[in-house]
């Protein structure tokens, strides 16, 4: 049962998004506590693929719309939303929880301790009680760390679909925590990997700029971009 915050969720190519802003995202999670997925086409996509992961996305806590494709696709079906970027939400939830017990996995090693070094800096009352780079071959290992280490809030680096995967087992194990895949905001909070200006930004087009300093994500962003805005005018149409 969904905590009862205002919080509308709608329905675009099978999964629920929750539609809100920052302030009522974080709200809501941090009363409810759980999953949250951070949707975009690519996983939208991989979803209709994969019947587990698509189960992930339907008993996730919260999910919220990162990508600009689903901000469009939602738009089509007359749904007028702004995007939640996975990085600027979880940096929010960090300032939220404040002094909660804190915990970090993903990212190369270097990456994440520079980050939670920047985010100490940042949070004087940041409550780090575990860190774990994402090079490991056993999750449960590092489940049963987390669990012991008891954390209210678990940012999760390990890009999708294993960050979804590795949190949905976790969550079994720490009901009470909030738990976000974050994709590469540790590289972004460590400073190693600069976001795109803020125009790109405002105007929605951060993938763009992504594309064009990484040319080898073009080939996971197309045909999937345009392929997922004309399954939406199908679903629309139909």
């Amino acid at each position: 049962m969904r905590y009862n915050l205002d919080m509308k969720r709608v329905v675009l190519l099978g999964f629920g998004i929750d539609l809100c802003g920052f302030d009522e995202a974080v709200e809501f999670i941090q009363a409810k506590r759980g999953q949250v997925v951070t949707i975009n086409p690519e996983m939208m996509d991989f979803a209709q693929k994969n019947e587990y992961f698509a189960q992930i996305i339907k008993e996730a806590e919260l999910v919220i719309p990162d990508g600009i494709g689903v901000q469009i696709g939602l738009k089509i079906m007359g749904y007028n939303t702004k995007r939640i970027p996975g990085v600027e939400f979880a940096r929010k939830l960090i300032d939220a929880c404040a002094g909660e017990p804190f915990a970090m996995v993903g990212a190369k090693p270097e990456v994440v301790e520079k980050a939670a070094d920047n985010l100490k800096k940042e949070v004087p009352n940041l409550n780090l009680v575990y860190l774990h780079d994402g090079y490991f071959s056993d999750d449960k290992v590092i489940m049963d760390e987390l669990v012991s280490a008891k954390p209210s809030l678990v940012l999760v680096a390990l890009g999708s679909p294993k960050q979804e995967e590795f949190i949905y087992k976790l969550k079994k194990e720490l009901p009470e925590a909030i738990m976000v895949g974050v994709g590469g905001s540790f590289d972004v909070w460590s400073g190693m990997v600069k976001r795109a200006p803020e125009v790109y930004q405002k105007l929605g087009l951060e993938w763009l700029y992504r594309t064009v300093k990484e040319p080898k994500r073009f080939k996971r962003i197309f045909p999937a971009l345009p392929l997922f805005v004309l399954k939406v005018l199908k679903e629309k149409w139909s």
